[in-house]
């Protein structure tokens, strides 16, 4: 059976909404960004899509990191969000800066570019989203 996850979001006003995650209880918060009505006083919706792509990459190096016997360390990953400045709005682009910490060996880094393409945000994001990962 596959897994069911369920996510509560409510409309506050003032284009904010709360979101809660049944199973820990956890909350967030968004709102509309500042050039869509907003003012840009938490993520927006666009934003939280970024950052899923950011902390799907870094969850999928982890697990490979651990099925592999060894810690990933300090990885991080910066996402830039671009929207489109004509026609319907939406996600543009996504630069994914990804950096490793500094006693990452080659071949772990080659595993690591490898998993990358198995994060399931990116393979459900639409085609029309340019997504281009930078390895510092």
């Amino acid at each position: 059976m596959p897994a069911l996850t369920v996510i509560e979001c409510s409309y506050t006003g003032q284009l904010h909404c709360d979101a809660k995650h049944v199973l820990s209880g956890t909350q967030l918060y968004t709102d509309a960004p500042t050039d869509h009505d907003g003012l840009g006083q938490s993520f927006s919706p666009t934003d939280l899509l970024a950052t899923a792509l950011g902390t799907c990459v870094l969850t999928i190096m982890g697990i490979a990191a651990k099925r592999q016997g060894w810690e990933l360390g300090q990885a991080s990953a910066i996402v830039e969000k671009t929207m489109t400045s004509e026609g319907p709005r939406k996600i543009q682009n996504l630069k994914v800066v990804i950096s490793l910490p500094t006693n990452t060996t080659d071949a772990q880094r080659r595993v690591l570019k490898h998993v990358v393409n198995d994060c399931p945000v990116k393979r459900n994001l639409d085609p029309s989203i340019t997504i281009d990962l930078v390895w510092s």
